[in-house]
């Protein structure tokens, strides 16, 4: 996978392929379906398969006090496009210039003559250009003049509706973590900094690697069962969002605790991944009574991680 942060070093390996469009947050089974088809178009064409995206978003230049924190970071993105077939993501870095194109401007200029695109995949709900003027008919007939194929892929629909990123985001913000992980190609990930906590947990047993500097969405308060991820090592990880009402501790922190790992994280950055959401927060009576729980919670955190690899291998093996 080549990532790319612009339209000029690097180009040459990258035109004359199939493109698609978009911020493909979350990276979720909708967005593999269009991404299935630009592997197919890339290989019709004999060209590399791009995915042209933005960072920032949009609306963090348009609109900033609007702006949700995103559910990916671009390396993060770029893994996951790398699994689904991608060869090259270009995170364009968004400013008003580029916003103010027209839809004719933005496709002959990114499209055309920068990317020399012979094929285009797109959702039906695609828009393009300054105020999202332009649309899939619009695109269809820039494509038409310029003889580039354009392939439109119908959204995938799930139980409760269309597969999209604002689903992901309200699963997410609830908590349901496991649902989300089902909408996905991968469970939810976040990365933050270690920094130094009150090391309360390890005086009870349970220490505890803290997350700062987290710049995607974070889940809301609760124990969460998941897995670290520290060099090329996975690790079973219960995850505690909240306060600590228990030693009367109002600071909302994102506590790791690691199971059956003693290394020292200070300072380094970590991703940890969601898998089931526990139980909430609650105040506990005593610190023993706390341990108590925090035991069941590792108990539970073994039990669900255990389940999803067994399900994760029985998935590659079926595949």
């Amino acid at each position: 996978m080549k990532l790319l942060h612009s339209l000029e070093p690097g180009l040459g390996e990258i035109r004359l392929g199939a493109i698609t469009i978009g911020n493909f947050d979350g990276v979720h089974h909708g967005h593999a379906r269009i991404l299935r088809e630009l592997r197919r178009q890339a290989d019709r064409v004999h060209g590399p398969a791009v995915v042209f995206t933005f960072s920032p978003h949009p609306v963090q230049i348009l609109r900033p006090q609007q702006t949700p924190p995103p559910l990916t970071w671009p390396e993060r993105k770029s893994v996951l496009l790398a699994e689904l077939g991608v060869d090259a993501m270009i995170a364009y870095p968004t400013d008003r210039k580029l916003l103010e194109l027209s839809p004719q401007m933005f496709f002959q200029t990114i499209v055309h003559d920068e990317l020399a695109a012979r094929a285009v995949v797109e959702g039906p709900n695609f828009y393009f250009g300054k105020g999202r003027r332009g649309d899939i008919n619009t695109l269809q007939q820039l494509c038409e003049a310029a003889d580039v194929d354009l392939h439109v892929v119908e959204p995938l629909m799930a139980a409760d509706g269309i597969v999209s990123s604002s689903r992901l985001r309200q699963l997410i913000q609830a908590g349901d973590v496991h649902r989300a992980q089902q909408l996905m190609t991968q469970p939810y990930r976040i990365r933050g900094t270690v920094v130094p906590g009150e090391r309360r947990g390890a005086t009870i047993g349970f220490p505890t690697a803290n997350l700062n500097q987290v710049s995607t969405l974070c889940p809301p308060p609760g124990v969460y069962a998941g897995r670290a991820f520290v060099k090329q090592s996975t690790w079973d990880t219960a995850i505690h969002i909240g306060t600590n009402p228990t030693f009367q501790e109002n600071e909302l922190k994102i506590e790791c605790h690691l199971l059956d790992f003693s290394e020292s994280l200070y300072g380094q950055s970590l991703e940890i991944e969601f898998l089931q959401r526990l139980r909430e927060v609650v105040r506990f009576n005593s610190a023993s009574e706390l341990q108590d729980q925090l035991h069941r919670d590792v108990d539970n955190t073994r039990k669900v991680c255990g389940d999803f690899t067994t399900l994760s291998k029985a998935t590659q093996t079926r595949s």
